[in-house]
């Protein structure tokens, strides 16, 4: 099975062209978020539509407003996708599990206290092959270009005792890359840097 992840477009998804494998994973800011754009969620949609998978799976991340407000709305969020926010799907003899929560930034799009955010991770399941989310866990590709620590603490935690095959995420651009610990392989997906240029192709394996 070949899986290919992407993370942190923002808005330059078309500029990626026509990906192919049999599982897409986007980890979120596939928006702007700033300016709070109408269309966002179509585009990607359209664009997902164009993609050549058997299945398109997606979370939100901070940026990504238009996507938690269908969502808490109870609107579909896409045709062309699947959409995870604190749930699963089996395909192909894996579990994947996709989670959006960000910590820190109040005010922005999947933004959770402490407590709720632990509550979250606690529900991931303990069989779970490949685990979407937007944040990394902390100290794991996680430090922005002030080589500060981002990641979220409790996820981290939680991450000892469900070791997945894969953990994707992004958020942070500047640690973009893929490390292996304790039997996990770690994916920070994004795609693009603090300009939002894009400067990374997506992440490929084989499974």
């Amino acid at each position: 099975m070949k899986v290919v992840i992407v993370s942190d477009t923002h808005n330059r998804h078309e500029d990626l062209g026509v990906l192919r494998g049999d599982v897409l994973i986007h980890c979120g800011d596939s928006g702007i978020g700033f300016e709070r754009e109408t269309g966002e969620v179509e585009r990607l949609d359209d664009w997902f539509g164009r993609q050549d998978f058997q299945r398109i799976l997606c979370i939100g991340g901070n940026h990504d407003f238009q996507m938690q407000e269908r969502a808490a709305a109870g609107k579909p969020v896409f045709r062309n996708a699947t959409y995870l926010q604190d749930a699963g799907i089996s395909f192909g003899g894996l579990n994947f599990y996709g989670a959006p929560w960000t910590p820190e930034l109040m005010g922005w799009a999947f933004y959770l206290p402490p407590e709720s955010m632990r509550e979250r991770w606690a529900a991931i399941p303990d069989r779970t092959d490949i685990l979407i989310t937007h944040t990394p866990p902390f100290g794991v590709l996680d430090r922005n270009s002030e080589a500060k620590a981002c990641g979220c603490l409790d996820l981290r935690l939680r991450l000892e005792d469900l070791r997945p095959r894969i953990h994707c995420f992004g958020h942070i651009h500047a640690s973009a890359g893929k490390v292996e610990a304790r039997g996990t392989t770690f994916v920070n997906a994004s795609i693009v840097n603090d300009r939002y240029e894009i400067v990374h192709r997506p992440q490929e394996f084989n499974l």
